[in-house]
């Protein structure tokens, strides 16, 4: 597998769109499964994924190690967990092509009405809750677990509190490194980290690394609303791109 140029020729842009979004251009990340698809198994695409994220983690988190919000860590992080385990007893039951429609509704729904709404819906600040908090971090949890999706998630529960640029991805990176190595234990136990996957981790390491720093520096140097339309925009077009991928993989629609 790591001979053949189409291997990576579809997974170095993967991996970079996954730097990028780690480093802060959330969304990103959601289209590198549908590229590694072209070439490996979707199962496949995840497990080699997985070691590549856990080490862009180390990036995020150590870039942006002062800069986040605790109150959202602790009320999306017991929702998150049980996500976590609600997606690995229900992974058999439930296909990611309806995971990614149901998220892509709603990514797409929570940008158009923001984009839409000509900054009014700008206006009201909301804060970190209990109740939101555990319902997306459930959210975010078990779409991890079953479609790598809880990037949207997210962003819907996070970008209406208006963080700091800085703020929003540090909460993002400490929150999803988390969720990545509660991921190992149902990887391990799937047998999904094989030493031809390990393998093809470490030949994309570099390039993981590089990207994300990249991600950082960029998110570094965009003003606060430019970043926000920039994210805004890229939920929507992740949305799309998860209904399409979701109706062309649903049965009815094979």
């Amino acid at each position: 597998m790591l001979l053949d140029g189409a291997f990576f020729a579809a997974m170095v842009p993967a991996v970079i769109l996954m730097g990028l979004s780690k480093g802060g251009f959330s969304g990103l990340g959601l289209l590198s499964l549908p590229l590694m698809a072209l070439v490996v198994s979707p199962v496949t695409a995840a497990a080699i994924m997985l070691p590549l994220l856990i080490a862009q983690d180390v990036v995020t988190v150590w870039s942006y190690r002062r800069e986040f919000d605790r109150r959202n860590l602790l009320t999306l992080a017991p929702g998150a967990l049980l996500g976590v385990l609600a997606g690995y007893l229900l992974a058999a039951k439930v296909s990611d092509a309806a995971v990614g429609l149901a998220v892509g509704a709603i990514s797409i729904g929570f940008a158009l009405r923001r984009l839409l709404s000509g900054g009014q819906a700008e206006r009201r600040v909301r804060r970190p809750s209990w109740s939101a908090g555990s319902l997306w971090g459930f959210i975010c949890g078990f779409t991890s677990m079953i479609a790598h999706a809880g990037g949207p998630p997210f962003q819907i529960y996070v970008m209406p509190q208006k963080l700091p640029p800085a703020v929003f991805v540090g909460t993002g990176a400490i929150f999803f490194a988390a969720i990545n190595w509660v991921k190992v234990l149902p990887y391990l136990a799937l047998g999904q980290f094989s030493p031809q996957n390990l393998l093809a981790s470490a030949a994309l390491l570099p390039v993981a690394v590089a990207a994300t720093f990249a991600g950082v520096w960029l998110v570094r140097r965009a003003p606060a609303e430019r970043f926000y339309g920039i994210i805004y925009w890229l939920l929507l077009l992740v949305g799309a791109r998860l209904i399409w991928d979701g109706m062309r993989h649903l049965p009815i629609f094979g």
